[in-house]
């Protein structure tokens, strides 16, 4: 029996894929990726309600330096998803060879995303993972060239399909004839794709290129203010962001809260001095209960001693100004 190692995000699409070659008879196992910017987490619940074996691998920091120096560039946003998609393939690649899986596949589907997804892209992926002879491509494999894996008859040709372009029409009708009643929308699941935190990361890149996962995580909470090019204040939305934010928080960080009304708490990163205290305790009042006091107490928790500082709540116009989008 052939054996194949899959790229499962557990969208509809790397789904189908797999049921398309365990309804051949292979012996399908897959592989999801951790990074800070997407989990496993669709994943583990497609692979469970499939019955198929599920290899969780964690590649946050490698991801990251990827995501920094893309060899191939980004999408719309600040994706870089043929450097990404041939570090995963790459990634389980190295599996394939340990454990003697016959060849690697993945969800993709030519046509359906412009720019990673063209012939072109798809070869580029193949070529760039280091096992372009090892890749099939299930659902768009009869508008691809075969592979050598359909040559010697280890997968048959005509069980694999012809999907392309960027309607789902073809996925759900099999879907509904395979039995799979429940998969996530289309799109969505990669942090790196959405606009609202591509302009985060951007503004991360540029004041701190030696970033690190930890801080792409605090790069997700709540609020964000660059309050010089060394200093960045993030201000919790609610109270499971502000229990992270404490939790996140390293030496040489500030906590800051409203001493005397409720309020959001904020974190100070970076190289920060009186003038950052100064504008971070005023953002932190004026998103409190007392904000339309003419001075607020805040409280600037450090890693040795605690403090507070007597200010006037921002103004929106200050607040606007130095918000990062």
């Amino acid at each position: 029996m052939a054996t194949a190692l899959g790229l499962l995000s557990g969208g509809l699409d790397s789904t189908l894929a797999a049921l398309c070659l365990r309804r051949q008879g292979i012996d399908v196992t897959c592989i999801a990726f951790v990074t800070p910017f997407f989990g496993a987490a669709r994943a583990t619940k497609a692979a469970a309600a499939l019955g198929l074996p599920l290899i969780v691998e964690e590649i946050g920091a490698a991801h990251l330096e990827l995501v920094k120096h893309p060899l191939y560039g980004y999408g719309r946003n600040l994706n870089p998803c043929i450097d990404c998609h041939a570090m995963m393939f790459r990634r389980a690649g190295r599996r394939l060879e340990a454990a003697g899986f016959d060849f690697l596949f993945s969800g993709e589907v030519l046509g359906q995303r412009p720019m990673s997804q063209n012939l072109s892209a798809l070869q580029t992926v193949a070529r760039h993972s280091g096992y372009p002879q090892h890749i099939l491509r299930p659902l768009s494999a009869h508008l691809l060239p075969p592979t050598a894996m359909e040559e010697s008859g280890l997968v048959a040709r005509d069980g694999l399909l012809d999907i392309k372009g960027r309607t789902r029409r073809r996925q759900q009708e099999l879907a509904r004839a395979w039995g799979v009643v429940d998969f996530p929308g289309s799109g969505g699941g990669c942090l790196l794709t959405e606009n609202s935190f591509s302009g985060r990361l951007r503004d991360l890149l540029s004041h701190q290129p030696d970033c690190t996962t930890h801080d792409i995580e605090v790069l997700k909470l709540g609020r964000q203010f660059r309050l010089s090019p060394q200093s960045k204040l993030v201000l919790g939305r609610d109270e499971a962001d502000n229990l992270r934010l404490h939790a996140l928080a390293r030496p040489g960080d500030f906590l800051l809260r409203s001493r005397d009304f409720t309020g959001p708490l904020g974190l100070l990163t970076g190289t920060h001095a009186l003038p950052e205290l100064l504008a971070a305790s005023a953002i932190v009042a004026a998103y409190g209960k007392g904000r339309e006091e003419s001075q607020v107490a805040v409280s600037i928790e450090g890693s040795s001693d605690e403090a507070a500082l007597q200010v006037a709540p921002a103004s929106r116009d200050s607040i606007v100004s130095r918000q990062i989008a």
